[in-house]
């Protein structure tokens, strides 16, 4: 069986991070990935899907928390996942959302330079470029992802 998202796109809001009870994070965003083609007559057309994306790899709530904003270019990947809850009425709700957790999820930030990070893309796409040879400051948690 597999369960595997990959998607680029744009935040459509700052992230919104939320510490539970025993002290773990979760960091959510809303994600724009917009499709374009052209049609029979050659007009461009364009659709977007709004993507709920929630991070639970503490590396990554800490990299999402500190370096991506609104309008943040980023590749993910993750799993889909549903969840049910009864709101007030008593009614049965579900949401569905890519989730980060785990070995096997990936975040990289597509933007070049940014005011609060100062870091380059083209370091964030592997792990065999180093904290200086991308030009990363040092205190940056390597290439946005995380692998176990």
């Amino acid at each position: 069986m597999l369960n595997k998202w990959t998607g680029i796109g744009h935040l459509g809001a700052d992230v919104e991070i939320r510490t539970f009870q025993n002290g773990g994070r979760v960091a959510n965003l809303r994600l724009a990935c917009t499709e374009t083609w052209k049609d029979k007559q050659g007009q461009q057309q364009e659709r977007t899907e709004w993507v709920s994306v929630a991070i639970f790899s503490e590396g990554l709530v800490s990299v999402a928390e500190r370096f991506l904003k609104k309008g943040s270019k980023v590749y993910l990947e993750g799993k889909l996942q549903t969840r049910k809850w009864q709101d007030q009425s008593g009614n049965d709700r579900y949401k569905t959302e890519v989730v980060l957790q785990g070995f096997d999820c990936k975040l990289i930030m597509l933007d070049g330079k940014q005011e609060r990070g100062g870091y380059q893309d083209k370091a964030l796409q592997g792990p065999q470029g180093g904290a200086q040879a991308g030009g990363f400051d040092a205190d940056l948690p390597f290439a946005a992802e995380k692998r176990i």
